[in-house]
């Protein structure tokens, strides 16, 4: 395979004027408060709206109206620090992000928080690939797997960490810090982000023309219809509803209308043409398909603790935390072995042992108790870490830096479209296939069953002494009821880590239509 040319780069001669490493600190900020916001705030939705009396459907617009206006956001940041300066609108993205933080802690409405997280969704969905990409031109090609190890840390810890911290400061203090806490981190990230970063000379002498105004109305419309359709789908028990169908065509007609604009436009606000890099296209489609997968089991299972298991919000978030203890302890390593070991094999190694772990929750039952998962949890962190790092080195890796911030902006957007699909596939099996095992299990509960009969005479005798042979009969049955719902709720949350892990397994083939992507000899002293 033909490597870079590092010759034709921009960056050839320059360097930043202080250890890359107090940037990568700075940049590192912005992006856990960004990633870490997007979980906090899903374990305060019921306390959001019994404090903002509202309902709990009404609520989870606090997080479709931040995913929408991130989501549009992300791929039309590379104009725009094109435009006004990478460090300029890294800073005024980061103002953004903080204000309207304190605003959604301090609303007095569910409009007044709609309006706030939308504007911080705007203002959060820039701040991962202008970060990413600000590391990665600060470090040369042979140390770039260390530093996206770091990287890795906020963007695989972070969600995990979401709802623990959300899950506590809701209940020992209230919603309203799950949103005040971004404060004095986006304080420090402006400080540090002022003292340490600055642009490179292509970013400065940049000239990317006019906002292709029409490409961003059409891609915040099809992403919109996208988001909302994903969000509300499984509600409206998808297209048998009028206006999702509506709301599905509107975002094919507008997903076309947008990649023919793109193509044809003289100054596009998303370079589309960047997919013709085979590292880069296979590098999104397995970062959506990652997506979806980390963002449905970090779903999934402080939903089991908490609808099944009945653990509180802190409790729940506390039994899914260990993940970021094997994502901590696996990233120094894997950013080093970036730099020795063909990157497919790790990622390859990422999924298969992402897909074991998932079969291995996959045989939780109601006896298991807050820690039973412990270990499966801890080794799925590590296998993220395995698949974030190297993947992100290969997808860019054959890239001139002057494409990294588009090709940023777009590999981000991609992971969180993969994720928003993800969450909406768990949460449909879990409500469809729930019905279905609750059918199944019906035929075995008949009075003909030698299995019942220990449990109709335990219910008997606990209930007979209480009321009389007709009450007595009707909470038998609603006992017998309820049982079998909790047991076909358990099988379909079965059925989610399985097709998880089957996906997982899918995906480690794909990894090697991948191109080894190897650092230049000397590109580290030509970098410095």
């Amino acid at each position: 395979m033909p490597e870079h040319d590092s010759n034709a780069d921009p960056l050839q001669g320059w360097c930043p004027d202080c250890n890359p490493w107090l940037i990568a600190a700075a940049v590192m900020l912005p992006t856990f408060m960004e990633v870490l916001d997007t979980a906090i705030a899903s374990v305060a939705l019921p306390h959001i709206a019994g404090s903002l009396s509202a309902t709990t459907d009404e609520a989870t617009w606090v997080l479709t109206s931040y995913l929408v206006a991130n989501a549009i956001i992300l791929p039309a940041s590379g104009w725009f620090s094109l435009r006004f300066g990478r460090r300029n609108f890294l800073l005024f993205c980061i103002v953004v992000f903080t204000i309207s933080s304190f605003t959604c802690g301090a609303a007095t409405s569910l409009g007044m928080i709609l309006v706030s997280r939308a504007i911080q969704g705007a203002g959060g969905g820039a701040l991962q690939p202008l970060s990413q990409a600000i590391l990665l031109e600060s470090f040369p090609p042979a140390k770039r797997g260390v530093a996206m190890a770091l990287f890795g840390l906020g963007v695989v810890v972070a969600p995990v960490l979401g709802p623990t911290l959300g899950g506590w400061l809701t209940d020992q203090y209230t919603w309203r810090w799950a949103f005040y806490i971004n404060v004095p981190i986006g304080v420090l990230a402006v400080f540090m982000i002022l003292r340490f970063v600055k642009d490179p000379p292509y970013i400065q002498s940049a000239k990317p023309g006019r906002i292709d105004s029409i490409g961003l109305g059409l891609l915040a419309v099809w992403i919109g219809a996208l988001q909302i359709i994903l969000d509300k789908g499984q509600e409206d028990d998808w297209f048998s509803a009028t206006w999702i169908r509506w709301a599905a065509a509107i975002m094919v007609a507008g997903f076309i209308a947008f990649l023919i604009r793109e193509f044809r436009a003289r100054n596009p606000i998303v370079n589309l043409s960047i997919f013709k890099n085979r590292n880069f296209a296979f590098g999104s489609l397995l970062i959506g398909l990652f997506g979806a997968v980390i963002y449905g089991i970090v779903t999934i299972l402080p939903l089991f603790f908490q609808t099944v298991m009945g653990y509180t919000a802190s409790a729940a978030g506390l039994a899914v935390s260990p993940r970021g203890l094997g994502a901590l302890a696996i990233m120094p390593i894997v950013g080093v072995l970036t730099s020795r070991i063909d990157n497919r094999w790790l990622i390859a190694l990422g999924f298969t042992v992402f897909g074991v772990t998932a079969l291995w929750m996959g045989g939780l039952t109601l006896q298991i108790s807050q820690w039973s998962l412990t270990w499966p949890i801890i080794i799925s962190g590590a296998a993220a870490g395995l698949i974030f790092v190297p993947l992100s080195t290969a997808a860019m890796g054959t890239l001139p830096n002057q494409q990294i911030g588009n090709a940023s902006g777009l590999y981000n957007l991609l992971r969180n479209i993969g994720g928003s699909i993800g969450i909406s596939v768990v949460n449909t099996i879990v409500t469809r296939h729930s019905q279905v095992h609750r059918v199944d299990l019906a035929r075995y509960v008949t009075r003909g069953r030698l299995l019942l009969h220990p449990f109709h005479a335990s219910l008997r005798g606990e209930t007979l002494y209480h009321a009389g042979p007709h009450i007595e009969q009707l909470r038998q049955y609603a006992s017998l009821q309820n049982a079998v719902n909790i047991q076909a709720v358990v099988y379909s949350y079965v059925d989610d880590l399985r097709y998880l892990a089957v996906a997982c397994f899918l995906c480690a083939p794909i990894v090697f239509f991948v191109r080894r992507v190897k650092a230049r000899k000397g590109a580290a002293a030509a970098a410095h």
